[in-house]
């Protein structure tokens, strides 16, 4: 099966948005129950008619058109518009990024994981330094006299 066609960058980033406004869920206002004076604006509560659900690559893979998750990091890596969809991955990331900061992360933990993350101590890869030469000075005669008394004739 062929990944799916996208227009242009714009169309797809639309389809990146939609995605991500779907997970928000649906809901309404109602006016919360209990006693309200005449003069008090009723409170209201939001109630939801469809729960709002976590960000996830293959909910966007499926939402995009995809097959698989495969197909998708396929497409990221060789498709024409590979940076369009690298910023929905991004989204995604930072979605679980900011579950780091919650109560309990290992679910986060896992999925930065699996998007590529590692808990591990990488350092930089050492940058090359420029290849020393040695300079090496042959004499070809006599040294230069310092000043006129020291010439002999």
């Amino acid at each position: 099966m062929s990944p799916p066609y996208f227009a242009d960058s714009p169309h797809l980033v639309k389809c990146i948005n939609s995605y991500f406004d779907y997970l928000d869920g649906e809901f309404h206002y109602e006016d919360k129950p209990g006693k309200t004076s005449a003069d008090e604006p009723v409170p209201q509560r939001k109630v939801y008619d469809r729960e709002p659900e976590p960000a996830t690559l293959a909910g966007l893979a499926l939402h995009l058109g995809f097959n698989s998750v495969q197909a998708f990091e396929e497409y990221v890596e060789t498709g024409e518009l590979s940076e369009t969809l690298k910023w929905g991955r991004l989204r995604i990331e930072a979605y679980y990024e900011k579950k780091l900061h919650a109560q309990s992360s290992t679910g986060a933990i896992f999925v930065l994981k699996k998007l590529g993350w590692t808990d591990k101590y990488e350092p930089k890869a050492a940058v090359a330094t420029p290849t020393v030469m040695d300079i090496v000075v042959h004499n070809s005669g006599p040294l230069p006299a310092g000043n006129e008394k020291d010439v002999i004739l």
